[in-house]
């Protein structure tokens, strides 16, 4: 009888740390950003709303987002908001905060994107390269000197690029950096890559930081203007970092568009779209189609995937601009892809989607993933480079 009770005890001890281990269980979190124009208002005012929600609701004040997520992926203006957001100032901390790195992109827009006219009569603008250069190593550079790299970032970073060199899709991840220097990219140099959009920056050449990767550079946008895709495959295929995911019923997605690279096609009298329109088209239609894909992926439970886009400011009107077109892209309803194409319009605010969605976050407690790799890893490079 004894033996008994201590059997059932013992058992019911083991049931309890079993169920107690299931409750704790936590999706793996995803924040992703889309690249588009040189401001990123629509995602600066997103990341602050975020985490603004995410210090209210944890009561620290000094809480950040890297706090709540396990991977940050960007492209174009978006990684540069997503390498500010997770690059390490060497005590696991990172260097800016959502609103610090809004303000950088704010502040410094006309030293990143100063225009520079070529050509016979000055009629073909580009931006200057030796500008955006200079303030993104100054950006990416801690006090005592040392440039930062993609294994310097408090969560694992992810951004791609298009490389003229193997005409195909070149994504900087620090699972890459952390297995091989060479695939490690200093990180202004990363953010430049994706960033150089053909016909407004030449092509960016760069190199690993052991010299035994090139890439030949434009816009990532061009292949993944949202990086949302390419963040959730990298997770469900990254073992290593990410051991319990198995598939999407195991992630928590936050995907930021930065509103549409124009108001509509632009049409000439002729009826053919021009040169810049066809570039726009591009990145909207990747944007979205990788929306509808997600949305179909995640459709079993809408709230494990949040997108937040601004849709009815598509011609925003002229005094809408910098923190009242943010405002404003937080006060429009919510829009969400259909299984089968088209859209609908929610009865909750993007407002108001933040804020849910930072409840889920905060509930789930925090990442325990590691900072930035403090050595090198022992793992040999990856087959075939990459």
């Amino acid at each position: 009888m004894d033996l008994s009770k201590a059997t059932l005890e013992i058992f019911t001890k083991l049931e309890q740390k079993w169920l107690s281990h299931c409750d704790k269980a936590k999706k793996t979190r995803i924040l992703s950003i889309d690249g588009g124009g040189t401001t990123g208002i629509v995602a600066g005012a997103a990341l602050l709303h975020l985490e603004d929600q995410i210090c209210l609701k944890t009561g620290d004040p000094h809480a950040h987002i890297v706090d709540f997520f396990d991977i940050i992926a960007g492209t174009g203006v978006g990684a540069l908001l997503a390498a500010l957001l997770s690059a390490d100032d060497g005590s696991g901390r990172p260097l800016f905060t959502a609103k610090e790195a809004v303000r950088f992109i704010s502040e410094k827009n006309s030293e990143l994107f100063r225009p520079k006219f070529v050509g016979v009569l000055c009629r073909r603008r580009r931006f200057s390269g030796q500008s955006i250069d200079k303030v993104l190593k100054e950006a990416f550079k801690r006090e005592d000197g040392t440039a930062l790299t993609l294994k310097d970032t408090c969560k694992p970073l992810l951004v791609p690029c298009y490389d003229l060199k193997s005409s195909a899709p070149f994504v900087f991840s620090r699972a890459d950096a952390s297995e091989s220097p060479s695939f490690n990219f200093e990180l202004w140099k990363v953010c430049r890559a994706t960033s150089a959009t053909p016909g407004l920056f030449k092509p960016f050449s760069l190199t690993s930081v052991d010299g035994k990767t090139s890439c030949s550079a434009v816009d990532g946008g061009l292949a993944m203007n949202n990086p949302t895709a390419a963040a959730v495959t990298h997770v469900l295929h990254n073992k290593r970092d990410f051991p319990s995911v198995n598939s999407v019923e195991d992630l928590l997605v936050l995907s930021l568009g930065n509103g549409p690279s124009s108001g509509g096609p632009k049409v000439r009298c002729n009826g053919e779209c021009s040169t810049s329109s066809v570039v726009d088209i591009v990145l909207d239609g990747v944007s979205e189609t990788v929306d509808q894909m997600l949305g179909n992926a995640f459709c079993w439970n809408r709230t494990d995937y949040v997108r937040i886009q601004a849709n009815e400011l598509v011609v925003p009107d002229p005094g809408l601009v910098g923190p009242r077109l943010g405002e404003a892209v937080l006060e429009e309803k919510g829009v969400e892809s259909l299984p089968f194409g088209g859209k609908r319009f929610l009865t909750e605010t993007n407002g108001q989607r933040i804020e849910n969605f930072v409840q889920r976050l905060v509930a789930s407690g925090r990442p325990s993933l590691p900072s930035s790799p403090s050595k090198e890893s022992a793992v040999g490079p990856l087959a075939n480079g990459r």
